[in-house]
């Protein structure tokens, strides 16, 4: 099953913490079922193969990601991290993480969903604890609310992707600014 997720935010934690879109707005939830959830894990490159999902594994996928989602706010707009929110990381990221295997043919990632889940924490603690927390920004369009790492010269990106917001928001620009200059123009 292949959900054609959006891996732009340039980190594997941000790009899980993006799977509800549009949190300010009308919220789309990507992580609505565990096949779903599991989708996500392989399409991510987290694993290679993953056992069946329940209905639990959503919901806890969906507490540690919140989480993540709110640590990375409050890291973001130089808050301190909310106590409940690094309790559930936390908790997460001590779990037992994926575990890359050798085989005859390369490398092998078969996991659980916990397993899964547990990387994605540990990657979130590494990230909000390392070198790229000043380079955290809010994409630019107005209904999206990923977070991204801004490694752009100068810092001057603003959107989580050109290939999602960046595109919608230049056309939709390039519009109004023809629309403009046609008024303009008609009078």
């Amino acid at each position: 099953m292949n959900l054609n997720h959006v891996f732009v935010c340039e980190h594997p934690a941000l790009d899980f913490a993006a799977t509800l879109r549009a949190r300010r707005s009308t919220q789309f939830e990507m992580l609505v079922t565990p096949e779903r959830l599991n989708a996500w894990y392989r399409e991510s490159g987290l694993v290679d193969t993953i056992t069946p999902g329940e209905e639990h594994d959503v919901h806890e996928a969906t507490v540690v990601r919140e989480a993540v989602y709110r640590l990375v706010t409050d890291c973001r707009l130089g808050e301190e991290f909310d106590q409940e929110a690094l309790d559930v990381v936390n908790a997460a990221a001590r779990k037992t993480p994926v575990t890359p295997q050798l085989t005859k043919t390369g490398r092998l990632v078969e996991a659980t969903p916990a397993q899964a889940l547990a990387t994605v924490a540990r990657q979130a603690v590494e990230l909000l604890s390392g070198p790229d927390v000043p380079l955290l920004k809010e994409c630019g369009n107005p209904a999206c609310t990923r977070v991204y790492i801004d490694r752009s010269r100068g810092m001057r990106r603003q959107w989580c992707g050109m290939e999602s917001c960046g595109n919608r928001i230049k056309a939709a620009a390039y519009r109004a600014r023809k629309k403009t200059a046609d008024a303009v123009a008609a009078h």
